[in-house]
């Protein structure tokens, strides 16, 4: 069974059509790449998987169940847009989370905002858009989820934090949870993907795994979506 299923999965607001019947398994231990531009799906996607929008059809499934309490307590989501309050500190945030996940590990994940050398002590609106970012991350990735949905995790950041953060991903998950990030920027995390998701219009135009990919087009990752979505 796979860790994560999606069947006839459909989303409309009014006329308008996000998600038009998707169909597609997510097994454990895999990063996948949810790729597709602006408009195309990929946050009503994560955000129907994390319980926080209701399907007009079809289903979601995490672990065999719908969403709910139980799958909720097992999903790692990490928003595109902050959720943090500004007067609050860092420190105040990993007290947070401590109290509200049970499987936050509060030791990881002051160790990794140390090596990003970022103060515990400092309030959110002393710190850079690009800084905060890494702060929602360390804790989304401190815990000991099923699945990681991050969102545009690294659209905000600059080039040399990338690595770290594409490291922290890769280190921070077991071989039991799966991580699937939604970008834009393919470039930078084809290095880490073991599946890709072309994600058009609210359709999948292609899922296939990153090696596959590459064995069967004679392109890299980022060379198919560069084709797939020529304006």
């Amino acid at each position: 069974m796979a860790l994560i299923e999606y069947r006839n999965l459909t989303k409309r607001y009014g006329a308008i059509t996000a998600l038009a019947g998707i169909d597609l398994d997510i097994p454990a231990g895999r990063i996948v790449g949810l790729l597709g531009p602006n408009g195309s799906g990929k946050t009503t996607l994560i955000k129907l998987t994390a319980g926080l929008l209701t399907p007009t059809a079809g289903k979601v499934y995490i672990n065999g169940r719908e969403p709910g309490p139980e799958s909720k307590a097992e999903i790692a989501y990490l928003p595109e847009r902050s959720y943090m309050s500004e007067w609050m500190s860092v420190q105040a945030f990993v007290d947070y989370f401590a109290d509200f996940y049970r499987d936050f590990d509060r030791v990881k994940a002051t160790e990794m905002l140390t090596r990003l050398g970022i103060d515990i002590k400092r309030t959110l609106k002393t710190l850079s858009k690009g800084t905060k970012e890494k702060v929602q991350l360390v804790l989304v990735m401190s815990r000991a989820a099923k699945a990681y949905f991050l969102d545009e995790p690294i659209a905000g950041v600059d080039p040399a934090a990338r690595d770290y953060i594409l490291n922290t991903i890769i280190r921070n998950y077991s071989e039991n949870a799966s991580v699937i990030i939604s970008t834009h920027l393919i470039y930078d995390i084809e290095n880490v993907l073991d599946d890709a998701v072309f994600l058009k219009d609210g359709q999948i135009v292609l899922a296939d795994s990153a090696d596959n990919i590459r064995e069967n087009t004679g392109k890299s990752v980022d060379m198919l979506f560069r084709e797939v979505f020529r304006c």
